[in-house]
């Protein structure tokens, strides 16, 4: 990995996510009311961590699953009611604090562990599963790919994971974007081609024995994300 181009971009995530965007971000992942822009982005999340849970299986007891770049953890809190021992780690301290507050208390047999630091960390140690909703769409294809090859390493079933896929409408959306309030605007999305960055991942990770498997997109408004499954075969 460019380690150097991967931490500068991450430094730039975690500012933004931790200071910039955190009002939004409470708001956004609340029940509260939302402007019709911010409303698609909520629905298409949603629809998104329920295809990345269903790939899970239904019954985690037992099992450790990292939630890399867990926001304010709402998929943290449904691994862990199905039994799932959840490490859920975020860049954003205050985020990390939001999702500790929000922590219910019916988790069942579950249980979710809150971190702030780096996805990559080796401190965290292994996992079964490992999720990754939206945690890479700021990252060009080799540190994306780096990364996944780090927590591929440390996994031992499967990966759950999203990146943003290249597609005209995306481009559009983010042309628009640019007239946001500039307090509005994250670190830019880099899209990335399905097929290249699924044979990317092959060629990468086969190696260890992993391999792409299922793969969908969601489209909601201003939402748009490519989930796509990796398994250790």
């Amino acid at each position: 990995m460019a380690m150097g181009s991967y931490q500068e971009r991450r430094g730039e995530i975690e500012t933004y996510f931790d200071r910039t965007a955190v009002e939004a971000w409470k708001r956004l992942t609340s029940d509260a009311p939302v402007g019709r822009i911010r409303a698609t982005v909520r629905a298409g999340r949603d629809s998104m961590r329920a295809i990345l849970l269903s790939w899970l299986p239904a019954d985690l007891t037992g099992r450790r699953v990292l939630d890399a770049g867990c926001g304010t953890g709402a998929l943290a809190v449904e691994a862990a009611r199905r039994g799932a021992h959840v490490t859920a780690i975020d860049l954003s301290p205050t985020l990390v604090d939001l999702a500790r507050e929000r922590l219910p208390t019916d988790l069942g047999p579950g249980s979710v562990e809150f971190r702030s630091g780096d996805m990559l960390d080796p401190a965290l140690g292994t996992f079964d599963h490992v999720v990754s909703m939206d945690s890479l769409i700021h990252y060009e294809m080799p540190d994306a790919i780096a990364v996944l090859e780090g927590l591929a390493a440390r996994t031992t079933s499967s990966i759950v994971m999203t990146y943003a896929p290249r597609t005209p409408m995306l481009a559009t959306m983010h042309a628009v974007g640019k007239m946001f309030p500039r307090s509005d605007r994250s670190p830019a999305i880099v899209p990335h081609g399905k097929r290249r960055f699924t044979k990317r991942v092959n060629v990468a990770l086969g190696p260890q024995g992993w391999g792409a498997g299922r793969t969908e997109r969601v489209t909601n408004g201003f939402y748009i994300s490519q989930a796509l499954e990796l398994t250790k075969r």
